[in-house]
């Protein structure tokens, strides 16, 4: 007796139709996820150093990963260099892989020259905003029959220190260094080896403008580079000098945001590290990057007081000196990383420093001749004896 073969074609074509669309979602969900999942970390020490470049204020920070391979994120102030020369020289550093400059302003690039003048630095990666002093105009040809004004002598560079002479000074140290350069872009993965993964966040275009700012904070900040780390289950956020609508445009980006650890923006400025932004990232850990005599009120009392809501631990260079983050990238007997500080403090981690400066005003930014010890407070008369 011949066996029914009605339903068998319906069924085959029925299963042509699922694979066909299994093989759609994988090419077009799973194949992405894929090629953009962190690979798997190799299990060796990858290392994350917040050098303590205060007492004044800046930001510089060291990674050593997995394989040897180092980045430097900002260079702190002028005269600091010498500082973050000798980190390197103490963690075994002899050149540099990358080297990251967040935002064009003296506390994050004023030591630049000096470590690219004295390291050899493969690749350089900056936000791409040229603050370079202009050169001087070339005077027009005069017309036939008229004499040439006399050619005014190029003026000579100044050895006092302006605002804006880290930059030129950057400029120059960089198409000495014979490094690559390039912008940061948005997306971009950098390959650190043994599984450890660096991606560039912002910034993205168009870039803020001064009048998007009039609620506070700088478009300089605000266009600052931000990163994530990666290593297996470890991840790690270095916010440079973000600003809010940095933060804001972040996580309407839908960005992967969450980390354990973050560098906080703008050394604990008022002006970042809103709530929405932390209940995003929900960091067990927190450093801020600040000086012991910075006038602009870092940390801010806000910022502490959000950071202590989202139970993060908080870590203050202006109170226990360089900050150093280890971690192979899984939990090894239940602690994935490890955080030591140089030094102990006495003081109150969550207390706040006084602003006696508006760091969201023009003349509120660090610059050269704004530098020493705060100003003593005043007595009061009434008081004296």
């Amino acid at each position: 007796m011949k066996r029914s073969t009605r339903g068998c074609g319906c069924a085959i074509t029925v299963l042509v139709l699922l694979l066909g669309a299994g093989t759609f979602a994988f090419v077009k969900y799973g194949l992405p996820w894929w090629r953009t999942r962190p690979p798997k970390a190799s299990g060796a020490e990858l290392q994350v150093h917040v050098l303590d470049v205060g007492p004044i204020e800046g930001d510089s920070i060291l990674l050593i990963s997995p394989t040897g391979k180092s980045v430097l994120i900002d260079a702190g102030d002028a005269g600091k260099g010498k500082v973050v020369l000798d980190a390197l020289k103490r963690y075994k550093v002899e050149h540099l892989d990358y080297f990251i400059a967040t935002h064009p302003h003296p506390d994050h690039l004023g030591g630049a020259d000096e470590v690219l003048n004295a390291i050899k630095v493969a690749n350089v990666i900056d936000n791409g905003v040229d603050l370079s002093t202009p050169a001087p105009a070339i005077p027009a040809k005069p017309a036939k029959g008229k004499s040439a004004a006399p050619t005014p002598t190029p003026p000579k560079k100044s050895k006092t220190k302006t605002v804006g002479s880290f930059f030129d000074e950057y400029r120059d140290a960089l198409a000495k260094s014979g490094a690559q350069h390039e912008r940061a872009q948005p997306g971009k993965k950098y390959d650190l080896g043994g599984g450890a993964l660096l991606t560039v966040l912002a910034p993205s275009e168009p870039y803020f403008t001064k009048d998007q700012m009039k609620g506070g904070g700088n478009d300089t900040n605000a266009n600052s580079i931000v990163l994530r780390l990666d290593y297996g289950d470890f991840s790690m956020l270095f916010m440079g000098d973000a600003e809010s609508p940095t933060e804001d445009r972040m996580v309407n980006k839908d960005l992967e945001l969450k980390a354990k650890v973050i560098k906080i923006a703008h050394h604990g400025s008022k002006y970042a590290t809103s709530e929405n932004f932390i209940k995003r990232v929900q960091p067990e850990a927190a450093i801020i990057s600040d000086g012991e005599w910075n006038r602009y009120g870092h940390p801010a009392q806000s910022v502490l007081d959000r950071l202590k809501a989202a139970n993060a631990k908080v870590y203050r260079t202006d109170l226990q000196g360089e900050v150093t983050i280890t971690t192979r990238g899984k939990g090894d007997s239940g602690k994935l990383y490890e955080i030591k500080t140089a030094k102990e403090t006495k003081e109150d981690i969550w207390i706040g420093r006084e602003a006696m400066k508006d760091d969201s005003s023009r003349s509120g930014f660090i610059a050269y001749g704004d530098f020493g010890p705060p100003p003593k407070p005043k007595l009061d008369k009434t008081k004296k004896k």
